[in-house]
């Protein structure tokens, strides 16, 4: 029994959702294989679907059809298979990616435990943290920033000093992640890439994106962690200190 069965061109329309005048349209440029024919009817496979999914990700992706047409008669449709799992990887590349949350505006001030301030809402929309629902009504665009935030203002630090950390640390991380991918890039994809994309390593490739993420991420933990303990000591001594003196 065929573990993946054939479908007619209306049926692969369907199922990676365009319109069957579409599908014929790449068809006519020879972005997908020719489909089996039985009589006047064409039969198409998983890997018509791959390809497909491909073309529309890089259409939505803002890529013109063109630079697509290039791309997909350059390579092999196991290439752009893999290519689609690679996309698929950088849509959510943690794996757990943060969902909006609503709440209310009052849950949110009781959160953080301070009084109600339009001007300070309206410094998080500016920054990306939240979006307006309506007057009572907030959307947290990054909730787990926002509660820690939230969390330091409840033990007394200035809601806007708190505020003004955000972009800083994004700013820093930033360049972080692109040393990190820098590196990657220029030590391991560039090889690859040289290579002509073999098949037989796409695999091993594309574990090992899938593995630096987190592996970036809780060495970037781990350093902040010890560098957060030096200071906090630094300044405790400091302190200490201090008191002696008076």
């Amino acid at each position: 029994m065929n573990a993946h069965p054939e479908m007619t061109i209306d049926q692969l329309a369907a199922s990676v959702q365009m319109t069957v005048r579409n599908v014929r349209a790449y068809a006519g440029r020879g972005l997908i294989p020719a489909p089996r024919l039985v009589g006047r009817t064409g039969y198409y496979g998983p890997e018509h679907a791959s390809r497909l999914r491909l073309i529309r990700d890089l259409l939505d992706r803002g890529y013109t059809l063109s630079a697509v047409e290039k791309t997909l008669l350059r390579h092999s449709t196991s290439t752009a298979g893999h290519a689609l799992d690679l996309l698929h990887t950088l849509e959510d590349p943690l794996g757990r990616s943060e969902q909006p949350e609503e709440m209310t505006v009052a849950e949110l001030t009781r959160l953080a435990e301070v009084e109600h301030d339009d001007a300070f809402l309206d410094r998080l929309v500016e920054i990306g943290m939240i979006e307006r629902v309506d007057e009572e009504n907030v959307r947290l665009l990054k909730p787990l920033t926002v509660r820690a935030g939230a969390k330091a203002m409840a033990l007394g630090l200035d809601r806007y000093s708190v505020a003004a950390l955000l972009p800083l640390l994004a700013e820093h991380l930033h360049e972080i992640a692109q040393r990190f991918v820098d590196e990657f890039r220029q030590q391991i994809w560039a090889p690859f890439a040289d290579a002509g994309f073999p098949d037989g390593e796409w695999p091993a490739m594309l574990e090992g994106i899938e593995t630096i993420l987190p592996v970036a991420s809780q060495a970037v933990l781990a350093v902040f962690r010890d560098q957060l303990n030096i200071v906090i000591e630094e300044a405790l001594g400091e302190e200490l200190s201090r008191l002696v003196e008076e």
